[in-house]
């Protein structure tokens, strides 16, 4: 039988607070309260940068982009620099990486880059990788990043796919380090724009097909629960974890 994999749509959420979020879950998961969970979010706009990118890679400083709305935040993902903001899909999972790929980080990322890859050909959108950089493109422009962290065997941080996002706001910063690319959307491709709840439906349903997962979803409410008291059930009401496998 698959494991299961709780999920959510919780919508737009302040980058500080899903990071909060991921933090309290992959606390939990460590110590085996909770099983892996996949939050699916949309963010305000946001520039984050990973363990190797510097402050070289934004195109403005941190002033005028607070200027103009969008903030900038340091985090422990593995990669350089990118954006996220309304019109992409951010998908988190709080996974035991050792039960989801025996360990494997590459594995592990190349399956977020499959789960992309899946939803992007259901929107009638041939997609690929590229060898030299990870990520989900098309020809020479991206549409899927990766972005990773794993502490006590658990992984955070995880993927993004741009749905409808301002492509103009990519602008501000050297995408992932690389200034000879572009960025694209599937809207900017198809002339369609997707729902992010919808999207996020499939992305669940694809994890769980990579990465043979029983997709359980919940209500946004109770991963917030989760990470600040431990297993709850769909009402509210504290369960023994031994429930929830």
């Amino acid at each position: 039988m698959s494991a299961p994999c709780l999920w959510a749509w919780l919508g737009q959420v302040e980058y500080d607070a899903a990071l909060a979020l991921q933090r309290a879950l992959l606390a939990a998961r460590a110590a085996e309260r909770v099983p892996d969970v996949l939050l699916l979010v949309e963010h305000p706009p946001v520039i984050t940068l990973g363990r190797r990118a510097s402050l070289a890679d934004l195109r403005a400083d941190p002033a005028t982009l607070a200027a103009r709305g969008i903030a900038v935040r340091i985090t422990n993902r593995g990669g350089l620099v990118t954006y996220h903001g309304p019109g992409q899909l951010v998908g988190y999972p709080i996974a035991a990486l050792r039960p989801l790929t025996g360990g494997d980080v590459v594995r592990y990322v190349t399956g977020l880059e499959e789960v992309m890859l899946r939803l992007l050909a259901e929107q009638g959108v041939a997609a690929g990788r590229d060898a030299r950089h990870h990520g989900v493109w098309v020809g020479s422009e991206k549409i899927g990043a990766v972005g990773v962290a794993v502490s006590r065997g658990v992984t955070m941080h995880g993927f993004a796919l741009n749905l409808q996002p301002d492509l103009a706001h990519f602008l501000l910063i050297v995408p992932c380090g690389l200034a000879d690319r572009g960025v694209t959307s599937v809207a900017q491709l198809t002339g369609c724009r997707l729902p992010l709840a919808v999207a996020a439906t499939a992305a669940a349903r694809l994890f769980g097909a990579v990465f043979d997962r029983a997709m359980v979803a919940v209500p946004a409410a109770t991963l917030w629960a989760l990470g600040e008291r431990g297993p709850l059930d769909a009402a509210g009401a504290a369960v023994p974890a031994g429930m929830l496998w």
